[in-house]
């Protein structure tokens, strides 16, 4: 079984910065990737950013330039920077990570979310 913890978030106002952390636990073999989901209120679930553990890393258009994803492949933990932070960046953000269990299966874990509220 895989454990995902989040950390951060908050609250924060227009133009402000935050971060969050994830830190994956548990027994596995590896982590493909890892990367953060947001979901604002009445609203689905999306792709915030993704970084993989060959360096790839991709971000939603709405925030490019201001969030930053990174790795601590040793730690299994994922960082998320976000910067210039706007209202519709308020949500709760989940953490996300596929993870190779054993050789021949890989399967999707969730942290249990952390809300963010950016007010104007």
């Amino acid at each position: 079984q895989v454990q995902l913890v989040e950390s951060g978030g908050g609250l924060v106002q227009a133009g402000g910065s935050l971060s969050v952390s994830c830190a994956a636990s548990g027994s596995f073999f590896s982590i493909n990737a890892m990367g953060w989901y947001r979901q604002a209120p009445g609203k689905q679930r999306d792709l915030v950013a993704v970084a993989t553990s060959g360096g790839y890393t991709n971000y939603a258009d709405a925030v490019k330039g201001r969030f930053t994803i990174s790795r601590d492949t040793a730690k299994n933990t994922v960082y998320l920077q976000m910067s210039s932070l706007k209202p519709e960046d308020t949500g709760d953000y989940y953490c996300y990570a596929n993870v190779r269990i054993g050789r021949d299966f890989v399967d999707d874990y969730w942290g249990q979310g952390t809300q963010v509220t950016v007010s104007s």
